[in-house]
């Protein structure tokens, strides 16, 4: 057999192509599945429309609402519900209803980059330490240690105190995205090298090595397509974390601060009247729940559809 039918068939067992004889048999692969397997939930297209919508929302919040979320109308502070203000009005007078629209694109943009940019800065730390080893793995993985064991909510609080101040709305997005990356690193790299490292001693990792394909190679065609599912489950159910982290650090005033609009600020301004007007709390914190519910519910969803054990 030629060099190239041997590597064509190592790439056809890391992608499951082959049936059980060893023949070539229909293309399925372990994604393929997988999407048979959630469009057959139902709690799939719940999540799935929820994050839908939010995103929808954060896009286009225009669509939801022609009220200016920036226009305060003092007299008719703590207004409650009414059919001009749908969700009322808050301390300042905003309406909640256009606030609680607008506040999705901040909370879903945070959330969005701190996912993507944990997962490539992790999943790259990862996927070195766990191919190569020895004392390249060995290092990563104290590095990784000594972020892990700084708790996330108050190691974002040094970091975001540490970083100036501005009104520019990108940069206040963006030092929360940072300070969230720079702590959730460690726990997707963690995940990402174990699962390299259980696919790293497959024949068809070793029939490609042996057949001289170069490190990148072997990583990108047979070790990352079948070392990532782990990580898209738990990344999935992180960003609804990241979420409500990004909420809590508003909450704290040392977050998102204004200009920009976000749930976590109007729960903050809404505890003053907790007890007299506790709308101002209920819609922003429901609107701030549902989000992280639908992610955390599509976590689970993916990651019952990459169980070999449900097959």
């Amino acid at each position: 057999m030629t060099e190239p039918a041997t590597e064509a068939i190592a790439q056809q067992q890391s992608t499951g192509s082959l049936d059980a004889r060893g023949d070539v048999g229909d293309a399925r692969s372990l994604w393929s599945d997988a999407w048979r397997a959630m469009r057959r939930n139902p709690m799939f297209w719940i999540s799935a429309t929820m994050i839908a919508v939010f995103i929808l929302m954060s896009v286009f919040p225009q669509l939801f609402t022609s009220t200016d979320p920036a226009r305060a109308i003092l007299e008719r502070s703590r207004e409650k519900p009414s059919s001009e203000a749908w969700f009322g009005r808050n301390i300042q007078g905003y309406d909640i209803y256009a606030r609680c629209i607008y506040g999705a694109r901040a909370s879903i943009l945070v959330g969005l980059l701190t996912t993507i940019s944990v997962v490539l800065v992790g999943g790259a730390v990862g996927v070195f330490a766990g191919y190569k080893g020895g004392w390249v793995d060995s290092l990563l993985s104290r590095i990784g240690d000594v972020f892990f064991a700084i708790p996330l909510l108050l190691g974002a609080i040094i970091v975001l105190v540490s970083l100036p101040r501005s009104t520019n709305y990108w940069f206040i997005i963006l030092k929360v995205v940072l300070a969230l990356t720079v702590l959730g690193w460690p726990s997707i790299a963690r995940l990402m090298r174990s699962s390299v490292i259980q696919v790293k001693p497959n024949d068809y990792v070793q029939a490609a090595r042996a057949l001289g394909a170069s490190p990148w190679r072997v990583i990108r065609s047979h070790i990352l397509p079948n070392a990532l599912a782990p990580v898209i489950v738990v990344s999935t159910i992180n960003l609804g974390g990241y979420i409500a982290a990004e909420a809590t650090l508003s909450f704290l005033g040392i977050g998102l601060q204004s200009p920009a609009i976000s749930w976590g600020i109007d729960i903050s301004s809404a505890i003053v009247g907790l007890r007299t007007t506790p709308h101002m709390l209920l819609f922003p914190s429901l609107f701030l729940s549902l989000a992280v519910l639908a992610f955390i519910l599509l976590g689970d969803v993916v990651r019952d559809a990459l169980d070999p054990k449900n097959r």
